[in-house]
């Protein structure tokens, strides 16, 4: 992919890297000339200009990239980027920085967002996904919740344990996307049998993760 990244802060210079390592064309863009460093990413292309503006997007030619993550530290800069990108520049992929979870409201398709990133809510959620059992953990939303990843472990004392995947009555537009077993990654398949302590990983919709959550609860939880 060619992917634009606003903003060649900490957090821009990171994502950079990554993409890069994995083998994707990157493109970073700084308004502050302090901040253009082009020897910590060297893979990437700089390019030196204001991304609020349409006409230093029209010359970065942000039309060409697949996808554009906003992350600067704004969310004011992250959300009018987000915005252009999608209604001037058609691009397919909007990534979004929340800087400030009380702005998250804000980072929605009407902005041109297509997936908010807010650290604090993605910490929670990772300890949330460490430390509990039983309980439906939403890890990541898409389309403003129209899919979610969510992860639930297995409880000992589950309906469900020995039991194959395919007695499982998951409710609707609910898929099992993997399942975690100690240092194994498991793919679903309808013989597999669940064991306690799984993990299991489901794309969702936010509706239903509560039935979901009745269906895989502990013995006695979801009068099964």
């Amino acid at each position: 992919m060619r992917v634009a990244i606003v903003g060649a802060g900490a957090v821009g210079r990171s994502i950079a890297g990554e993409l890069l390592g994995n083998g994707h064309t990157v493109m970073l863009i700084e308004k502050d000339p302090r901040k253009v460093r082009t020897k910590s990413v060297p893979g990437a292309e700089w390019v030196q200009a204001d991304a609020c503006e349409v006409s230093s997007l029209e010359e970065a030619q942000l039309a060409t990239c697949d996808v554009v993550v906003a992350a600067t530290g704004d969310d004011k800069a992250n959300l009018v980027v987000s915005l252009l990108a999608k209604t001037e520049f058609a691009v397919n992929r909007v990534v979004a920085r929340v800087k400030d979870p009380r702005n998250e409201w804000l980072y929605t398709e009407a902005w041109g967002v297509d997936v908010a990133v807010s650290t604090p809510r993605v910490l929670a959620a990772l300890v949330e996904e460490a430390v509990t059992v039983g309980d439906v953990v939403r890890l990541m939303s898409f389309r403003k919740g129209a899919a979610n990843l969510v992860e639930i472990t297995l409880a000992e004392d589950t309906p469900w344990v020995g039991r194959a995947l395919r007695e499982v009555p998951l409710p609707r537009e609910t898929v099992l996307t993997a399942i975690l077993r100690g240092e194994r990654v498991i793919t679903p398949s309808p013989d597999e049998p669940l064991e306690a302590g799984d993990e299991l990983l489901f794309i969702t919709h936010g509706d239903v993760e509560d039935d979901l959550k009745a269906v895989l609860a502990p013995a006695g939880g979801a009068g099964i």
